[in-house]
């Protein structure tokens, strides 16, 4: 395998893309990116860790996993209302995972193609990272800007504020669920969820003129819930009939499964907010533009606890633990 600078001058440089209006000053190849916010804008930054066989299977496709280190990062964003711009990378990789030069070269390429897809996709510029060997895992710092004291937080939601969800829940978990099962058909529609979700990037700018509080949904709905209610100081009741089901989950896990997955299951990276009842239609109205739905699955309320679950008592994923009990 090649030494570690020239890994990334073969797979992680390249140059800047409009450089001047990113304001890129200096990118990868010294000790340290140089950039320029925008005069007007706050910086958000992020960082998200994911390590093999915890946050994802180490047969994965490699530009699958390049694509879903980055994601999971840019999901943080999208739930403060951010613009992407900037990422670092520190990609630790297990050398004994290859039998030869030519299988290092491939999962590389694959990789950083899978990576460099989403990051043009959401024009955000990779400015920096290390490379080291070990247990594979990967380390993706984002950072993005809002307009000055209008990214959103989860410690705004009032009782009375509806809440709401974009997209569908519970793909992530039924597409891991598929994939412990055998699944490899990249197409079927719960294993895209998995491998390669969506950041909602768009969705979080758009929906900043009309939240009162956002988060996204990484641990599963109840887990995330319960973050925004603890920093908001509010309770919930949720209308279960009302979860908005990935496509195909139900067939796939059965009805009170599927329920679970949605409520419990994680790796969804959709958007959790809660907003006046009034301002839902304006929402929906920009949101379609980009082809996002928003389902209104609840209301907050001055009850503290999470009301309208059935006797048994969900969790959601939960680190140290590694299971969803």
């Amino acid at each position: 395998m090649l030494a570690e600078f020239d890994l990334i001058r073969r797979y992680f440089t390249s140059p800047c893309r409009d450089a001047s209006s990113r304001s890129v000053a200096l990118g990868v190849g010294d000790d340290a990116a140089v950039l320029t916010p925008q005069p007007g804008r706050q910086l958000v930054v992020s960082v998200d860790t994911s390590v093999v066989d915890v946050h994802f299977p180490g047969e994965a496709p490699a530009e699958a996993i390049g694509h879903r280190a980055l994601a999971v990062a840019l999901s943080d964003l999208a739930a403060m209302g951010a613009t992407s711009r900037w990422c670092v990378m520190a990609l630790t990789i297990d050398q004994a995972q290859f039998a030869d030069d030519n299988a290092a070269d491939a999962w590389l390429s694959g990789y950083a193609r899978g990576f460099a897809a989403l990051a043009d996709r959401h024009a955000t510029t990779l400015v920096g990272g290390d490379i080291t060997s070990g247990l594979l895992s990967i380390a993706v710092t984002v950072m993005g800007d809002v307009p000055n004291t209008t990214a959103l937080t989860r410690s705004g939601a009032r009782p009375g504020d509806v809440i709401a969800v974009t997209g569908a829940l519970g793909g992530g978990a039924g597409g891991l669920a598929l994939w412990r099962e055998g699944e490899r058909d990249k197409a079927h529609p719960l294993l895209e969820r998995y491998l390669w979700p969506t950041p909602r990037l768009a969705a979080g700018e758009a929906l900043r003129e009309w939240a009162t509080a956002a988060i996204d949904i990484s641990d599963g709905l109840l887990a995330d819930l319960g973050h925004l209610r603890e920093a908001s100081g509010v309770g919930a009741t949720l209308s279960l009939d009302a979860l908005p089901l990935a496509e195909g989950l139900e067939h796939a896990l059965g009805p009170e499964a599927a329920r679970q997955a949605a409520l419990t299951g994680g790796d969804d990276y959709e958007l959790l907010v809660t907003l006046p009842s009034t301002h839902v239609e304006q929402a929906r109205q920009q949101l379609a533009a980009s082809g996002v739905p928003l389902h209104v699955i609840g209301e907050c309320s001055d009850i503290l606890g999470v009301h309208g679950l059935p006797v048994q008592r969900y969790h959601g994923w939960q680190h140290f633990k590694g299971e969803t009990p």
